[in-house]
């Protein structure tokens, strides 16, 4: 059976059409999931008081992931105190607003601070990721 060119042409189109919508599909579905893995990451995370006056001079870098939410950081610790946090990676979709939570911690000199209204998400993987740092040094 021979096509002719404007059935060719459709037979194309709609296998174009298929193969996107496909891989939209796969493509939701990983969403989808690595959002429920990330809940599950929050639900279970637990926080570590850390004594800040224990640790040696230096600069430690720690990571966190949370479903589609990572963090690197690189704490500064000088003469007992943290001086400086680098945030060497956020990837965060809309949790940008709490990279702001860095400037609470130094201020308070502590990881207990309070999260950022809007940017939970992120401020928790943020000070997971700063808490990473700093644990056992």
């Amino acid at each position: 059976m021979i096509l002719n060119k404007k059935k060719k042409t459709s037979i194309i189109v709609l296998s174009i059409v298929l193969i996107v919508l496909t891989f939209i599909v796969i493509l939701f579905i990983n969403i989808v999931s690595e959002l429920k893995n990330g809940e599950q990451t929050l639900s279970k995370m637990t926080f570590t008081d850390i004594n800040i006056s224990s640790i040696k001079d230096g600069a430690y870098t720690g990571e966190f992931k949370a479903g589609l939410v990572f963090v690197k950081v690189k704490t500064t610790i000088k003469d007992k105190k943290i001086t400086d946090i680098k945030l060497i990676e956020h990837k965060n979709g809309k949790g940008s607003g709490a990279e702001s939570i860095i400037s609470d911690i130094i201020a308070k000199q502590t990881t207990d601070v309070d999260m950022i209204s809007g940017a939970t998400i992120s401020s928790k993987v943020i000070r997971k990721a700063i808490e990473n740092s700093l644990v056992e040094k």
